[in-house]
C-alpha cells in the first residue's frame, strides 16, 4: 500500500507522536520507518489526497511535534512513496545528503516574508519624483490627444515601478540576511516586491524579528510586510 511521508529525522530523535492522527478520512495511524541513522514518519496514504484543512493540519501537527524535540527535515504536503521498503531505500541511498541537511538546519526555523507597497502610493511617488512622468501625465490631463503619450507614460511608469521595487527588495534583503543562515527567494506576485524565506538560527531569532519590525516602521504605512513563522524549514530541505 502507498505510504504518505511527513518528515525525516535522525533515528535518535525523540518521536512523541501519541495523540496525533495522520492524513485521510478516517485518519491513518502514524508509524516510523527506520534505518541505521535516519527515520521517516509515515502513515498509509489515502486513495484520494487533497489539501483539505484537516489533512493540512494533520501534516503540520506532525512537524511541530517533532520540531519541539529537535531538527526535522519536513516534507511538503502530499509526498508519497510506493511502500515502506521504498522509503527505507531512499533513506539508505541518500543518507549522507539527508544527514548534511539535518546538520545545516540544526537549531534553525524558517520565516517567510512577503512585502508589498500600496500601488496608488507608488504611482503618486513616481509622479512626484520623476519630472518626465509628471510632464507626460500633465500633457495627457491637459487634453493632448496624441496616442503616443499614454503609451510613453505607461512604459515609463512600468520601468520606474520595476526599478524602485528592485531597489526596495535589495534593501530589505541586505538588512535581514545578516541574521539568517540562508535565504530562498520566490517570485513576488501582484503589487508585491519581495517573497522570500529565511533560515534563522534560534540564537538570532529575536535580532531578526527586531530588525524586521524596525524595517516595517521605517518604510511606513504604505508598505505591508507580512512575516510568517517560526515555521518548519520546508524551503530549505
Amino acid at each position: 500500500m502507498a505510504v504518505y511521508v511527513y518528515s525525516i529525522v535522525l533515528t535518535s530523535h525523540p518521536q512523541h507522536l501519541d495523540g496525533l492522527d495522520g492524513v485521510g478520512d478516517p485518519p491513518a495511524a502514524l508509524r516510523t520507518v527506520r534505518t541505521g541513522k535516519l527515520s521517516a514518519v509515515v502513515s498509509d496514504a489515502p486513495e484520494e489526497l487533497r489539501p483539505k484543512r484537516r489533512d493540512l493540519g494533520a501534516h503540520q501537527a506532525v512537524q511541530e511535534r517533532l520540531m519541539a524535540d529537535g531538527t526535522v527535515l519536513p516534507l511538503q504536503f502530499g509526498f508519497t512513496a510506493t511502500d515502506d521498503d521504498a522509503v527505507r531505500a531512499v533513506l539508505e541511498d541518500r543518507a549522507d545528503e539527508f544527514d548534511e541537511r539535518l546538520r545545516a538546519l540544526d537549531g534553525c526555523v524558517e520565516y517567510h516574508l512577503k512585502a508589498t507597497q500600496d500601488e496608488n502610493a507608488l504611482l503618486r511617488q513616481i509622479l512626484r519624483e520623476s519630472d518626465e512622468a509628471r510632464e507626460l501625465n500633465e500633457a495627457i490631463r491637459s487634453g493632448d490627444s496624441s496616442p503616443e503619450l499614454p503609451l510613453a507614460l505607461g512604459e515609463l511608469v512600468s520601468q520606474e515601478v520595476q526599478a524602485r521595487q528592485d531597489h526596495l527588495a535589495a534593501g530589505v534583503l541586505d538588512a535581514l540576511r545578516g541574521f539568517a543562515r540562508e535565504e530562498r527567494p520566490s517570485q513576488a506576485a501582484g503589487n508585491g516586491f519581495l517573497n522570500v524565506s529565511f533560515l534563522v538560527a534560534r540564537d538570532d531569532e529575536q535580532d531578526f524579528l527586531s530588525e524586521e519590525q524596525g524595517l516595517a516602521k521605517e518604510l511606513g504605512e504604505d508598505f505591508d510586510l507580512r512575516l510568517l513563522g517560526p515555521l518548519p524549514a520546508y524551503s530549505f530541505v
